[in-house]
């Protein structure tokens, strides 16, 4: 999929922003979610900027900056994000509370991205199989639109950018079942029906 999409997860039960092209981070969204955990539990503020200038962080962006290329882009003005690179993410919400290493380590390598990533392709792929076989190649976008809204009440999404690695799985299955049953049948509305019949 190579539309960069602002996925939501959830960390120090705050929202934390991802992308799903580039993975980076928001650390903004981070710091502030990591401090109102500091201040519950009656700890000073982390401060990102300082933590940017420690010599032994400069090393370590250096580093990821050999071997991944851009390792972040610093937001300027208010509502703007600083996006990190995961490794520099780790590495933030470890300074933010040690406490949370084997926390942020599931949490980061769990498949939301992938799921995210392959459901966009697989919609791509259903759209294809579907269109072949549209008698009204006009009326198509209003088709497609309505068998996305019913996919997503299927997977019981209000909004996809929200939705779990389960639900974005069930999304990427449908999509597939959907392709693959219209190759069997020549009537698209039936396959739409069995796929989702058997999700």
């Amino acid at each position: 999929m190579q539309t960069e999409v602002e996925m939501k997860r959830v960390l120090f039960n705050s929202e934390i922003t991802q992308k799903s092209k580039s993975e980076f981070f928001s650390a903004t969204d981070l710091v502030r979610a990591g401090n109102i955990w500091r201040h519950a539990n009656n700890l000073s503020p982390f401060n990102i900027s300082m933590w940017f200038k420690k010599k032994s962080i400069i090393e370590f962006i250096t580093e990821v900056e050999l071997k991944y290329g851009k390792a972040y882009s610093m937001g300027r003005g208010k509502g703007k994000h600083t996006w990190v690179h995961p490794l520099l993410f780790i590495d933030i919400a470890l300074a933010i509370s040690p406490k949370l290493k084997v926390e942020v380590y599931e949490w980061l390598f769990d498949h939301l991205i992938k799921h995210r990533n392959n459901s966009g392709d697989s919609y791509k792929t259903m759209c294809g199989a579907l269109y072949v076989r549209q008698g009204d190649k006009k009326a198509f976008p209003k088709y497609i639109s309505s068998i996305a809204k019913q996919i997503q009440n299927r997977c019981k999404v209000r909004n996809w950018q929200e939705a779990t690695e389960k639900q974005l799985a069930l999304r990427d299955q449908i999509h597939k079942d959907i392709a693959w049953l219209s190759d069997s049948f020549n009537n698209n509305n039936e396959a739409v029906r069995m796929a989702l019949d058997r999700a």
